[in-house]
């Protein structure tokens, strides 16, 4: 599995590494152009990400920003839904409204910081 992290914060970006080198190859971002580019980049390579872990609270372009233009792409680039990238926030941000907003914007798990081992795995696990 090729697995992307984008996450600004450097002790939340290692933890998850640690963790999800258990279960891919990990890239990392530390804000949402990045993370766009990373992920049209995998893309344009024939090897694209299985699964996105992203932070909403990024500098340069939010979450919610980096992962309406990833779904653009995929759609743009013909991708049906069933095929396109997992993505999990992974967020300090709880509350409805951008609870609401990422699963409009077609995330598949919303997770809460401090990231607990044993959910992301769970998610993890529900997704692949």
């Amino acid at each position: 599995m090729r697995i992307l992290i984008v996450e600004d914060d450097f002790a939340s970006r290692y933890f998850m590494n640690k963790i999800l080198n258990n279960y891919g190859k990990c890239d990392i971002a530390v804000d949402g152009s990045e993370a766009i580019e990373a992920f049209k980049m995998a893309m344009d390579e024939g090897s694209p990400y299985d699964l996105i872990c992203l932070d909403l609270n990024l500098p340069s372009m939010n979450g919610h920003e980096a992962l309406a233009l990833i779904r653009q792409h995929e759609k743009n680039s013909g991708i049906l839904e069933i095929d396109t990238v997992k993505v999990i926030i992974t967020t300090a941000v709880c509350n409805v409204a951008n609870i609401r907003k990422a699963y409009v914007g077609e995330c598949k798990e919303y997770l809460v910081k401090p990231i607990d081992a044993e959910k992301l795995i769970a998610a993890i696990k529900r997704l692949i």
